[in-house]
């Protein structure tokens, strides 16, 4: 039996987003059809209004509801060390951290020739054009432990470390309350790698 054609659009629509396959996208459909109209109303406006009145810092890539952004416009922030993350949402978990206090660079992607993603693709013609800046004086690399990450971070080592500006990565390892005996063993080299002394 096909679905009614405003079910079905609403299912298909569901479905354009990551990580959701029919059934999910059904059941999603199916509640907002019961959620009641001025919750289904304040969504549409959500959505709306996150497409409308976000944009990204001409200086960072980060989104922002004002260019640049606050942490860009920021008197207080070290103008001397930039942190490079892949997507928006890991700048806001590094920020909860309340620990770093220097500059971001939102890179939108990572390298990854088997899907087609080269050095163009990505945010990293301002990244270079803000290392010109004589205040950088470090920039730590925080993209993540996966194959493409581990590239991308290699390709912007070799790119930057040329300007004599140094270049660290984010320590990887076990995470807290974890057991050895679960990790994986790349998981586990990282571990060993990033050890520091007691």
């Amino acid at each position: 039996m096909q679905y009614p054609e405003p079910i079905a659009r609403l299912i298909a629509s569901y479905m354009n987003l990551p990580g959701i396959g029919q059934k999910t996208a059904t059941r999603l459909a199916f509640y907002t059809i019961e959620m009641k109209d001025e919750v289904v109303s304040e969504f549409a406006k959500s959505l709306l209004s996150a497409k409308r009145d976000l944009r990204y810092c001409h200086i960072c890539g980060n989104l922002t509801e004002e260019d640049p952004c606050e942490i860009c416009q920021d008197p207080t922030r070290d103008k001397s060390t930039i942190l490079v993350v892949e997507e928006s949402k890991d700048v806001m978990s590094l920020e909860k951290v309340r620990e770093y206090r220097g500059l971001y660079h939102v890179l939108h992607g990572v390298l990854s020739p088997m899907e087609g993603t080269g050095p163009e693709d990505i945010n990293l013609g301002s990244l270079i054009s803000r290392l010109h800046n004589e205040e950088v004086k470090e920039v730590i690399i925080a993209t993540n432990a996966t194959t493409e990450g581990e590239a991308t971070a290699m390709y912007l080592s070799r790119l930057i470390k040329p300007a004599g500006i140094k270049v660290t990565r984010l320590a990887h390892g076990l995470s807290v309350g974890s057991d050895i005996e679960y990790a994986d063993e790349v998981t586990l080299l990282k571990a060993v790698e990033g050890r520091r002394e007691l």
